[in-house]
């Protein structure tokens, strides 16, 4: 697990991110009960997190030789990163169509029910749960922006991090919109279109501009901030397809939602790509497109991608991934402890294969 070099920045990192969802909670008061119900969803939303986006800006910022004294304004700028992460997690279960988030209903549940308590019928409750969500993840998203734009920031790290924010969010949504693309048209089956695709969703935004954020508040040069977010870069694919084995093989508590979801929702993940390409793909075929009937189903599909090869060769490509990272870290010349964090970042995502 990755450790921070001091231990406060968690504390200055956590009032920043309450501190934002308190100023929605406060804000909401003046618009009704509906408007206090969003921002106390928003509130649950963003708890029992891991917080790994502002644990890697505030990770990269120590590791860089970052002066806490002279940037405060860091806390602030790592806080953004996990409210653009809650927007993202409340708006992909809006396009996912979920209901529940780590076992209990997410905010498209939540106001779903709500809306059949007052009585609504079915269409009319996931109408409103859903746009409560869309909502709430505007809120987010807006919240974070705002924290950027306040933040106490020096010189012109201000217009960088906006960059980033904007390379992020931008990068982020593409890789959804062609997630999304795949899944429903067929359109690209091919696995280097489905690995950039993976890597769009989470790369940038989870790994390449936290690290990279970090290390620019923290005064590092050009050259290092590139460096860093490279290595990142390959991380952050690696992790997307863990997350791609996590969602045909994972267990509930490492998905956060029931095993098999991807092979139930019929997604054209690299996974499903690389068992395309083996002589077992009729099987394979067959197996899921009965995966949405139900757990029987779900596990006969796992269990013929997995005598096809292609859960293997997944996990194959991960493991080179996770070493190309590792390569380019230390042909960077990045300093001893960038080199220790990165390594750490690596067995922190090597340790979730499922």
């Amino acid at each position: 697990m990755i450790t921070l070099t001091h231990s406060e920045d968690l504390t200055l990192v956590d009032r920043a991110i309450d501190g934002a969802i308190d100023r929605i909670c406060e804000r909401s008061r003046a618009y009704g009960e509906s408007a206090q119900a969003l921002a106390e969803a928003i509130r649950r939303a963003a708890l029992g997190g891991k917080r790994f986006r502002p644990l890697l800006v505030s990770a990269s910022f120590n590791a860089f030789g970052g002066n806490a004294a002279a940037e405060d304004g860091m806390p602030a700028i790592a806080a953004a990163f996990e409210l653009l992460h809650t927007a993202f997690v409340v708006h992909d279960d809006v396009i996912d169509h979920d209901t529940m988030r780590r076992g209990q209903l997410n905010i498209a549940g939540t106001f779903s029910a709500r809306a059949q308590s007052q009585g609504a019928n079915l269409a009319g409750s996931l109408l409103f749960g859903e746009a409560a969500a869309i909502l709430a993840g505007d809120l987010l998203l807006h919240e974070a922006n705002r924290l950027v734009a306040l933040a106490p920031l020096r010189g012109d790290a201000r217009t960088k991090i906006i960059d980033l924010i904007d390379d992020a969010v931008f990068v982020s949504a593409v890789g959804e919109l062609s997630d999304v693309e795949n899944s429903v048209t067929g359109k690209s089956t091919r696995t280097e279109s489905l690995i950039a695709t993976a890597h769009d969703k989470t790369a940038v935004y989870s790994f390449s501009s936290p690290l990279r954020a970090g290390a620019l508040l923290a005064g590092a040069d050009e050259a290092a901030i590139a460096a860093v977010g490279k290595a990142g870069s390959s991380l952050g694919l690696a992790f997307q397809l863990v997350d791609d084995l996590i969602g045909a093989f994972g267990t509930q508590q490492q998905a956060g939602r029931e095993p098999g979801a991807d092979l139930r929702e019929s997604k054209q993940t690299a996974l499903i790509a690389l068992a395309r390409q083996t002589t077992a793909w009729p099987r394979v075929s067959a197996a899921l497109s009965q995966a949405h009937t139900g757990p029987v189903a779900v596990r006969e599909a796992q269990h013929a991608i997995a005598e096809s090869g292609a859960r293997d060769e997944l996990m194959n490509l991960v493991i080179r991934t996770i070493r190309t990272a590792r390569e380019q870290s230390e042909a960077s010349a990045l300093p001893p402890r960038v080199e220790a964090l990165l390594a750490d970042i690596a067995n922190a995502v090597e340790e979730r294969i499922p």
